[in-house]
């Protein structure tokens, strides 16, 4: 695996320097998303060879000292090889659904936004009457302290797992106002997921409909400059060989006799 990694990323590296190299402004390129991504990427390798020797040297130079030190490199170490998993987001340069939705969700920050409003609002909305219900209203949260909603602040869990649809069961309440206020939230949930998400899938389908357009539209321009750059050389060969025909034919007449005319 070490071989496979170390050839891949040579190639990453290579192709790179090579974009960069031929990128009409540097600080443009080095600005940009994708080519940050690429050098987050990158980088983690060249780093963690750079540790893999320190350590080994400081292995052989220490014995033993400086352990904590040590122990502090490798933990930035495993983290910075976590980041490998970034070379994914390197197929967003070649797949039109990734590249949607990037667009998408740049688009969609005011919805995003909203969602996140709502969410929160309804999560300390629902929150504390879970709370009240459990542990104020429930006889069964007096005899089964362990299973009572304890505060506040950790009922807030419940409220969004349980908003978002996802209900891990790990927070449950059991008491019947419990499960009315439960009841509430979830619809409340639904319906608070379902208002942005209508305008998210309009501008994700908008989103695709243009950046196919432009795909369309470039290999279209690619396909033109092509057939006119081979046009081209077809045209300039032919008038190379009629002028080829022509010169040949002036000399062989310049060779015959004159009672020949």
């Amino acid at each position: 695996m070490f071989v496979v990694e170390s050839v891949c990323v040579a190639w990453f590296t290579l192709e790179f320097l090579l974009r960069f190299v031929n990128a009409p402004s540097k600080l443009a390129f080095a600005r940009g998303p994708l080519n940050v991504i690429d050098a987050i990427a990158i980088l983690p390798y060249y780093v963690s060879l750079v540790f893999d020797f320190g350590e080994e040297a400081q292995d052989e130079a220490v014995m033993g000292a400086g352990r904590g030190y040590l122990d502090k490199l490798s933990l930035i170490l495993r983290l910075l090889r976590a980041l490998r998993i970034l070379y994914v987001m390197r197929l967003a340069r070649h797949s039109l659904g990734l590249q949607t939705l990037g667009v998408t969700m740049q688009r969609s920050m005011r919805e995003f936004g909203l969602l996140l409003l709502f969410v929160c609002v309804a999560v300390a909305l629902f929150s504390p009457l879970v709370h009240l219900a459990e542990s104020e209203l429930a006889p069964f949260a007096a005899a089964h302290p362990q299973h009572s909603f304890s505060s506040i602040p950790a009922s807030y869990w419940w409220a969004i797992i349980s908003m978002t649809t996802v209900g891990y069961g790990d927070m449950v309440p059991r008491s019947v106002p419990g499960q009315m206020v439960a009841l509430i939230s979830i619809l409340s949930g639904i319906l608070i997921m379902a208002f942005p998400a209508t305008s998210i899938f309009h501008t994700f389908s908008r989103s695709y409909q243009e950046l196919k357009q432009e795909y369309e539209r470039v290999w279209k321009q690619e396909r033109h400059e092509e057939m006119s750059d081979f046009s081209q050389e077809d045209f300039s060969s032919a008038s190379k060989k009629e002028s080829e025909g022509m010169t040949s034919n002036e000399t062989h007449r310049s060779t015959l006799p004159p009672s020949a005319f």
